[in-house]
Order: structure tokens, then sequence, then C-alpha cells
């Protein structure tokens, strides 16, 4: 295997700009795992949780349950003070930006750069830490509808 344009890290610190959770449409897939931290933090039941806040995905081979958004595509949980839910934000929201697009290569993590002014400062996260993302990412099991 080559050596990952990571290999020595890359710095990353969120600064709460809510490009990850606004402005473009997309999929925050759930697993049980998110789906129960996000009961526990809402105090919902399974059912009124995911009417009140999820939609079904169909992804033409199968259906998933996602997050959904508002008019204006931003995140259910996004409000003035930003992600109403950051305590038990899902594992798609904790991992980025070490999403397999992303760190794919290091052209990759650049165009990201100009939407997400985080990457590149703060803390810096190593190739095990990455890597320990990604691994979670694959084995991560989501939920059907």
């Amino acid at each position: 295997m080559a050596y990952p344009f990571y290999g020595k890290g890359l710095k990353f610190e969120c600064q709460q700009c809510g490009y990850c959770c606004r402005y473009e449409p997309g999929y925050v897939f759930l697993s049980e795992e998110d789906l129960q931290a996000l009961l526990d933090h809402t105090g919902l039941d399974r059912k009124e949780f995911i009417a009140t806040y999820c939609k079904t995905a169909d992804l033409g081979i199968e259906k998933r349950i996602s997050i959904k958004e508002k008019p204006n595509n931003d995140c259910i949980f996004w409000d003035e003070k930003g992600c109403s839910v950051y305590e038990a934000r899902p594992f798609q929201c904790r991992s980025y930006p070490f999403w397999p697009m992303i760190v794919e290569n290091r052209e990759s993590w650049e165009g990201e750069k100009k939407y997400c002014p985080g990457l590149d400062k703060g803390k810096c996260h190593s190739r095990g830490e990455i890597e320990d993302w990604l691994e979670k990412r694959v084995n991560q099991t989501l939920i059907s509808r």
C-alpha cells in the first residue's frame, strides 16, 4: 500500500462555520448507536423521533434513515446557535472531515479547504486517528427502512 498523503497527520479544528451542516442538500445516515444517542439527548421515543426528524433516503437498492433538512437545506438541528444536538451528533458529523472522499488524496483535501476554514488549523490528527475514523465508517451498520 502506498504511503497516504496524510501519513504525518492532518490538522483540523472546527470553526463553527456550519458549512458541513448547511446550504447544500445531502444525507446524514444514522446507525442504531447514533439514533440511541439522539433519543437519549432529545428524550423522544424512537417512533416520534423518526417521524419528526428523519426522512427515508431511497438509494435504489436500499432505503436508509437520514436526518431531515429544512427547506433551505440546513440540517433540521441547525439553529442560530449552531448544532442543537452537538453532544449527540451522528458519527457522520463527528467524523468530518475524515471521510474517504476528502482524505483520498491531497487534491481532495485542498478542494475541501475552499469550503471548510477548519482544515489545516488546530490539532494535528495522526494517521492512526484518521484511519480509525475511516475504518469505523466502513464498519458502521446503518439503519435500513
